[in-house]
């Protein structure tokens, strides 16, 4: 059954002893060519098989805990969004330095869905959309692909491709060890708020609010 190529769990199907016995009656046992081609594209079939179900078990793990999340977080109230979009902006927003004089409310970022949040806070803040400012950057070598990206940036924000203020370009190759590369790279998003000094230095101290406390 070896010599036909047959794996040790196809023999022990047959042959009910340990598995450390098949290994010692084998040791002799030697296997043409094909014979071995064939165990190996059933190791790798097994493996591809185990991957296969861990990979399903990981996807519904994670729908399983969205689902979760979701029904445990509920409706935000108005004041819980200010609040974590206060933190994001602390996070990921413009920094206002005690040297500068004056310096707008500014958030940059690539995940579409931090940016979403961003934006829902801005709304409750009573910013107007003419007051939004969106900017595209792009590594130099995606060039071409500056309407795509606009286009999917669009769809994501839910704004029009025509928002977008301006297009810049970063000198340079995305580095490699990057997750957001080929097909997952859309390119970086800043929004700006016109004349909004005032609102930064606000949100600072709400910012300030939230250490003491």
């Amino acid at each position: 059954m070896r010599r036909d190529g047959k794996t040790y769990r196809e023999i022990l199907l047959t042959v009910p002893v340990a598995k450390s016995t098949l290994s010692e009656w084998f040791k002799s046992v030697e296997l043409a060519k094909s014979q071995k081609q064939r165990l190996t594209q059933k190791r790798l079939a097994s493996a591809q098989r185990g991957a296969n179900k861990r990979r399903e078990n990981r996807i519904a793990e994670i729908a399983k805990l969205n689902s979760q999340g979701i029904k445990k977080v509920g409706k935000l109230s108005e004041r819980e969004l200010w609040l974590i979009g206060t933190a994001l902006h602390w996070a990921e927003g413009s920094k206002q330095r005690e040297s500068s004089r004056s310096a707008g409310l500014i958030f940059t970022n690539s995940d579409p869905n931090m940016l979403v949040v961003f934006l829902a806070w801005l709304k409750v803040l009573g910013v107007k959309k003419e007051d939004r400012v969106f900017e595209l950057y792009v590594h130099t070598d995606r060039r071409s692909e500056v309407l795509k990206f606009k286009q999917w940036w669009a769809k994501q924000l839910g704004i029009k491709v025509s928002d977008f203020f301006g297009v810049y370009y970063k000198q340079g190759k995305i580095l490699t060890n990057r997750k957001n590369t080929a097909d997952l790279y859309h390119g970086l998003i800043r929004i700006r708020v016109r004349s909004s000094t005032s609102l930064h230095r606000q949100v600072n101290g709400w910012i300030e609010g939230i250490v003491r406390q």
